[in-house]
């Protein structure tokens, strides 16, 4: 045998960089379902079930094409509990003369199979991933020298190397680069939201459900009304359904979050492109189509295309320049534990109750749920980086280190001091009042800040503030907070940093 093939689980594309230059009849594709990657975060149990069967599918798909594959199921009882146990018991059979595979998009998992050539006593060749716009290298050419790292000027690099929404001049259609200040608009109701795309397990689907719900009882989430697309013909068909029902909103209300809709206008194409059933280049160039068809306006094509090409490809270049170090910053000296409530969603604050219940519900929140709402809490109350770092990676279905851990540590903790983004996004009840119709619903009133019913963000926010003065006070885009906070009166500064001391005392009270 000339080869073995490594494919993993988040690498389900035909023309991922392992498959090329294979030989059918000659070399092995395996793929293994084990309990190291199932179990070493608490996976959401849709994040599970979308996996396998999306891998049980793309192994059959395989074999139709005439591949060899070696496909290993979930088992407990296995003895092989890792992946580098089911490719040693393959190297030991077949005697191939090496195993080749696609770097993978986590560098816990990446440095392991960085040393698989020791134990396995054979070539291990690890070919870069061919489904990402910029490599690794093009990423740290880009950012060498730069005193900081800002994704606008990433992502317009990006738009010059893809040539998505440029005119023949060079110049970006629409005479701007950003239209972000256009997708700010409260959802009222008054535009329909279109009914989620959606999949009915096939069998192989239904299986895997069982296999997870009797494997894993205690993991977070569950596994009724799955829908996910778990094949690429799938997927594409949620790219169609976007494209027609949901792109031409997404644009105005890509911030905007209900206390009666789980799904709003977003795609919900981040498992796909995630997991490699869905290519970045071809959903943007899809998307793009309708902004030069007439079927989308611009501020929502483009707002699209800058999440896709310019903010996952950013955190990517982030992750991989800075790993295994950054994982451990906490630069505000964090030291509060996770609350109980991010895994029971049992708390007062609807908005909490909302994004919580949602990610139980479907294993996923949107961006602005994740970062505004959930992460915000966690800022402002001090909750340690990895803590809530590995509480995003467990609970969505789109989560993997290389994505998740930036968007976390960097975005919505501040953790790295700044590197990632140029002030911490904190905000008050005020903001989540303004996006959202959660505080109509809510035990707290958002109008207070230091009562007893009054909002936990109000108090959180300038207790945030006050206790990080030295570190913020100084930081342009945050002098307006600071001004704020010294103009109210010494009682009511007083009484705020009482209320946040209490909050923060009886945080699982909440």
């Amino acid at each position: 045998m000339a080869s073995l093939i490594l494919i993993l689980g988040d690498q389900l594309s035909p023309d991922i960089s392992a498959l090329q230059d294979a030989d059918p009849e000659q070399d092995l594709v395996v793929m293994a379902e084990v309990h190291a990657e199932a179990s070493y975060a608490n996976h959401h149990k849709k994040k599970l079930v979308l996996l396998f069967s999306a891998m049980r599918h793309f192994a059959d798909e395989l074999k139709d094409q005439g591949w060899q594959v070696h496909y290993h199921r979930y088992d407990p009882e296995s003895d092989a509990g890792s992946l580098l146990d089911v490719v040693t018991g393959l190297a030991d059979k077949q005697k191939p003369e090496r195993l080749v595979t696609t770097e993978c998009g986590e560098w816990r998992l990446d440095s392991q199979i960085r040393q698989w050539h020791e134990k396995l006593g054979m070539q291990v060749e690890i070919r870069p991933d061919n489904r990402f716009v910029a490599t690794k290298a093009e990423f740290a050419d880009w950012a060498e020298g730069r005193k900081q790292l800002r994704m606008e000027f990433f992502y317009r690099e990006m738009r010059r190397k893809t040539r998505l929404l440029m005119t023949p001049d060079g110049q970006p259609e629409g005479g701007k680069w950003n239209f972000d200040s256009d997708n700010r608009k409260k959802w009222t109701g008054k535009q329909p939201v279109p009914v989620p795309f959606r999949v009915e397990p096939d069998a192989i689907t239904r299986e895997v459900i069982r296999d997870v719900n009797n494997a894993f009882p205690d993991h977070f989430g569950t596994t009724d009304d799955f829908h996910f697309a778990v094949t690429r013909g799938d997927a594409e068909s949620a790219l169609e359904h976007f494209l027609e029902y949901a792109l031409p909103c997404f644009g105005d209300y890509q911030d905007a979050m209900s206390d009666k809709e789980d799904w709003l206008f977003h795609s919900i194409l981040s498992p796909y492109l995630n997991s490699g059933l869905l290519e970045p280049v071809p959903v943007c160039e899809a998307v793009v189509q309708c902004y030069y068809s007439n079927q989308a306006p611009l501020n929502a094509v483009e707002g699209f295309i800058r999440q896709i090409i310019g903010w996952r490809e950013f955190v990517r270049g982030i992750y991989w320049m800075n790993m295994p170090d950054y994982a451990g910053e906490n630069r505000l000296e964090n030291k509060r534990a996770l609350p109980g409530f991010y895994w029971t969603g049992k708390t007062g604050m609807r908005c909490m109750e909302q994004a919580i219940g949602s990610t139980w519900r479907n294993g996923y929140a949107h961006h602005i749920q994740r970062l505004m709402v959930t992460g915000n809490f966690a800022l402002l109350a001090g909750i340690v980086p990895e803590e809530i770092c590995d509480w995003y990676l467990g609970v969505y279905v789109d989560a993997y280190d290389w994505v998740e851990l930036p968007n976390t540590l960097g975005m919505v903790m501040h953790a790295d001091g700044g590197y990632l983004g140029s002030k911490p996004y904190a905000a008050s009840g005020k903001y989540i009042n303004r996006m959202s119709d959660y505080c109509g619903n809510c035990k707290y009133s958002v109008t207070r800040a230091t009562e007893e019913d009054a909002c936990p963000f109000n108090a959180l926010y300038w207790h945030f503030i006050d206790r990080h003065r030295d570190r913020f006070a100084s930081n342009p885009r945050m002098g307006m907070m600071y001004r704020n906070w010294e103009k109210q009166k010494p009682a009511r500064r007083e009484a705020l940093i009482a209320r946040g001391d209490w909050l923060l005392s009886n945080i699982e009270k909440l």
